[in-house]
């Protein structure tokens, strides 16, 4: 039975694979948006200075349209974009309207485009609605880029990084961009002679968004289901010559670490990234020896539920095309979770010998990612082979069907695997089709997932289905799907799966079912204080095996909007819970296993991002469990813009249960200075408290960014105990330098 599911697998990917015409769709949205791209065989100067003859030849895409905080009139201040192209590069320009002064976030690159004075580029080279590329600089050009996607995970992480190259310059009344992105930064079919293109503009200080083609207020400011019509020459776009990027580094450690009785040591290690352009829409990287030491630390949250919480991705080479391999599942349930790679089951780092990834366009409808990396040994640890193939397969005019296979592959002895035969290996393979209809306002998609593990024969399945339906004031989504207990995730993330028994310290794996609904209602004034005013009801319910509650969160929410870039928002939730094991949230008797009840009220705050002082609180309020929980956060920042921010978030929360299940204090503190000398040298520091973890860590980071994607970072990373307060855990001071070579 199992090789039977595996074959229809096999057989789903394989279909995929198979190459058919693709007829170009042109909507009848896009023809009301069309620019026409002119090519331009003279030299252009990046400078902020519109002085080459193609910047008055060009088409002007301009007429902009508001989007946010509502659609209603037109934007206050103009803007007008040009474009055009030589054999390697493209070219935008901007005309920005403006007062003189600006409002700038920082100059830190990928800072994002909320809360600054920008404007942006969104870029669908294949023009299927699904993937494409963002490209934001602000008015003192710091620049931020990301990929975008239509899955669950189409919210920018700015964490992927490419070469391209920006000016910007004030004339008093209005401000010029320019922009060069090189052809070889982006994959793109050649022979494709309509894009999707579209164009964004921030007016921070009206707190105004306005796009170029019309994005209604209900979808995202770069939504890839609402662009214009990019239209080549009949030939096509320039084909690009092969592109290989090279991007050694040298890094040098002196550590040491009290926790484990190791004393002070110093080591250096080098190794590299490369990236080898195959086509223009795909791509090899290969990484030896990668290092991450610079990688920005984590920001700690105090966790009140039962289950371990989730941490982003931020190391860049599982970053470009991540999608591929990420957009499975749902949030809490991912098949594929790329920070597995590097950690043992504890959570431990171990290192990563090398590895290669493939990804992008086989055709204009096909996408593919194949991965695999190799870890080493560490102590007692084996050393690991992770393995992963998925292909993305269009249909229709905005929907897809794609799979996946994962493998981890651990050269444990044949005694271990004898002793622990679940730790020998872990497959997972998958299936997902998802339709979505050409404006984005309906969706639905189905989803199964098999789990392949030695001595594992049932329960191993993971099925999921839903719908979303989505207007300019309603919004409405439902799923269910079920999890066996025996679907192992080796690489992924499955949130629920395992119950801690707080009396036998040990953890049990349990099935589950689980449902989502969710409907929402927004109105938009048109004239007043508010921008929006929303109202949501939403449930999530889990089920035992047997079918009867795990536990259902019902909440109600009010949120609201206001046109001065501040949110208030007030909710109230309801949690209902059968509790099979023992837990604990204080040094008290862990509480008994049975059904619990309770109600909590909470309100959160978020003042105007754009003023130099800035507040973000929120108060909970209300029943825990047996007991009750008073809880408060408050965040201050102050700006002194665009250099310097200094922030402190401080979280107390109180949780009292009745005797003798005690009480408890969960205190964290996160004071960060964040310093922006210039657009290329930045300091941060970041420092944080948790009495949850017992953990007080300290980190500070100086980047310099000597020429484009080529760095020099200074970290000093410290831990302590906070019982007994500062004890040193461990220490280290790194410094790593990278340098970016187009060969």
């Amino acid at each position: 039975m199992k090789n039977t599911r595996l074959l229809f697998l096999v057989l789903v990917s394989s279909f995929l694979l198979i190459k058919t015409a693709n007829a170009q769709e042109i909507s009848d949205y896009q023809k009301q948006y069309q620019y026409n791209i002119k090519p331009y065989s003279s030299a252009i100067k990046i400078d902020g200075v519109l002085d080459e003859a193609v910047w008055t030849n060009a088409e002007v895409a301009q007429n902009f349209i508001k989007k946010y905080p509502n659609d209603i009139g037109s934007p206050i201040r103009k803007t007008e974009a040009r474009m055009t192209y030589d054999k390697d590069n493209l070219y935008f320009a901007f005309k920005v309207y403006d007062s003189g002064t600006h409002i700038i976030s920082g100059l830190k690159r990928d800072g994002g485009h909320d809360g600054n004075d920008c404007v942006g580029v969104i870029l669908d080279p294949l023009n299927k609605k699904t993937n494409g590329f963002f490209f934001v600089v602000n008015a003192l050009n710091v620049q931020s880029e990301d990929q975008l996607n239509n899955g669950f995970a189409d919210k920018l992480s700015m964490s992927w990084n490419s070469k391209w190259f920006s000016a910007t310059k004030d004339y008093g009344s209005f401000w010029i961009a320019e922009i060069m992105i090189p052809l070889k930064s982006i994959r793109y079919d050649p022979k494709q002679i309509n894009w999707g293109v579209n164009f964004l503009r921030v007016d921070a200080k009206n707190n105004e968004y306005s796009t170029w083609a019309k994005i209604p207020t209900n979808f995202h400011s770069y939504d890839l289901g609402h662009t214009g019509l990019l239209n080549w020459p009949n030939e096509g776009s320039p084909v690009t010559s092969k592109n290989i990027i090279f991007l050694p580094y040298i890094n040098g450690n002196t550590s040491e670490d009290k926790e484990n009785g190791q004393s002070l040591n110093t080591t250096a290690s080098t190794g590299f990234d490369a990236k080898l352009a195959l086509n223009a829409s795909l791509n090899l990287d290969l990484t030896v020896n990668p290092d991450f030491s610079q990688v920005e630390v984590d920001q700690q949250v105090t966790n009140l539920t039962r289950f371990d919480i989730f941490l982003p991705e931020k190391r860049n080479f599982f970053l470009e095309n991540a999608d591929l391999f990420s957009n499975f599942g749902i949030p809490g349930i991912n098949p594929f979770y790329s920070r597995t790679i590097g950690l043992d089951k504890d959570g431990n780092r171990i290192p990563i010998l090398f590895g290669a990834r493939l990804s992008g366009n086989i055709d204009p409808a096909t996408r593919i990612g194949v991965m695999d990396m190799q870890t080493g040994k560490q102590g007692s640890y084996s050393p690991e082979n992770f393995s992963a193939f998925t292909v993305q397969r269009s249909i229709l005019k905005r929907s897809m069907i794609k799979a996946y296979f994962l493998n981890r592959e651990n050269y444990i002895s044949e005694e271990e695997a004898k002793k622990n035969p679940l730790d020998k290996y872990g497959r997972n393979a998958g299936v997902t089709f998802e339709y979505s209809n050409t404006e984005g306002t309906f969706s639905a998609w189905a989803d199964y997932h098999q789990a392949f593990k030695e001595t594992v024969v049932d329960q191993d399945k993971y099925v999921q289905a839903g719908l979303m339906k989505e207007s300019k004031h309603w919004s409405f989504i439902t799923l269910v799907g079920n999890v066996g207990k025996n679907y192992y995730t080796d690489m992924g993330y499955v949130q629920m799966i395992n119950n801690y028994d707080a009396v036998r310290d040990t953890s049990i794996r349990l099935g589950f079912g689980h449902t989502f609904n969710q409907i929402a209602y927004k109105i938009l004034p048109a004239t007043g204080p508010l921008g929006k005013l929303q109202f949501k009801v939403e449930d999530f319910a889990t089920f035992h095996p047997d079918n009867s509650l795990n536990e259902s969160d019902a909440k109600f929410s009010i949120q609201t909007d206001f046109k001065n870039a501040s949110f208030l928002t007030t909710s109230l939730s309801n949690t209902s819970l059968n509790l099979l094991y023992p837990i604990s949230f204080t040094s008290g008797t862990p509480l008994p296993s049975g059904y619990y009840q309770f109600n909590q009220l909470q309100m959160m705050y978020i003042s105007d991002v754009r003023k130099l002082f800035g507040v973000e609180s929120m108060l909970t309020v209300g029943q825990f469990y047996n007991g009750t929980i008073q809880g408060a956060s408050v965040g201050v920042s102050w700006k002194s813009q665009p250099h310097l921010k200094l922030s402190l978030r401080a979280e107390l929360n109180r949780i009292e249960l009745p005797k003798p299940y005690g009480t408890n204090n969960l205190v964290l503190l996160s004071p960060k200075i964040d310093w922006n000398f210039s657009t290329s040298l930045f300091w941060t520091t970041f420092m944080q408290y948790n009495t949850q973890q017992n953990n007080i860590n300290i980190n500070s980071r100086l980047q310099y960014r000597f020429k484009p994607m080529s760095d020099f970072f200074l970290v000093y990373t410290d831990n302590y105990y906070t019982d007994p307060i500062f004890k040193n855990k461990n220490r280290a001071i790194i410094f790593k330098f990278s340098y970016w070579f187009n060969l």
